[in-house]
Order: structure tokens, then C-alpha cells, then sequence
């Protein structure tokens, strides 16, 4: 189950990034809805998801208890990451805490 999430979390990551050098202007005028909504389910910025995210790689066995301590779900957390892969700006943010804590 954790390499799954790990699985999830690595590929939204790499779609967020791949699609990043394809988007239009268009998909960043999009970027302050998707922020709020991120910022209301987890209340945790890009950057933290992805230190989070590097723990958790890091980590696999104590993923329950990592996300447990951010008062997370796995589901909360791939959703989370999700919507982060949504906006190009954001995922950068992700990407670059990730690639940091990693």
C-alpha cells in the first residue's frame, strides 16, 4: 500500500512536470482556484507536500505514521498532490521541496 502511494505521489509529480513544459498561458490564469482549494483539504503549501512526500520515500514503512503526524489520510495526501500537479506553478514548488528534502 505505501509503494503504491509512493507510486501515485512519484507519477503525479512526473505528469506535473511533463506537462508543464506543454501549458499554455491558459492553465496558469487557473492558479488561484486550485490554490484555495488545496489550502482548505490539507492546509499544507506545495513545498510542505513535498517534503512530505521525500519523507515518505525515504520512509515507506512509517508513511501512515508521517501522514498521521500532518494529520493526513493517504487519500487526503494524494489528493492533495493532485490538485498540486494541476497548476505548473505550484508543481515546480513541489518539485523543488521534494528534490531538496530527498
Amino acid at each position: 500500500m505505501k509503494r503504491i502511494l509512493i507510486a501515485i505521489a512519484t507519477t503525479a509529480l512526473v505528469l506535473a512536470i511533463g506537462c508543464n513544459k506543454n501549458e499554455s498561458t491558459s492553465a496558469t490564469s487557473n492558479a488561484p482556484n486550485n490554490a484555495p482549494a488545496v489550502a482548505q483539504q490539507t492546509n499544507l503549501s506545495p513545498e510542505d507536500l513535498g517534503t512530505l512526500g521525500a519523507e515518505i520515500k525515504k520512509h515507506p514503512k512509517d508513511a501512515d505514521k508521517i501522514l498521521a503526524d500532518k494529520g493526513l489520510t493517504e487519500q487526503q495526501f494524494v489528493k492533495a498532490v493532485r490538485k498540486v500537479s494541476e497548476n505548473p506553478e505550484e508543481s515546480k514548488r513541489y518539485a523543488a521541496a521534494f528534490k531538496k528534502a530527498s
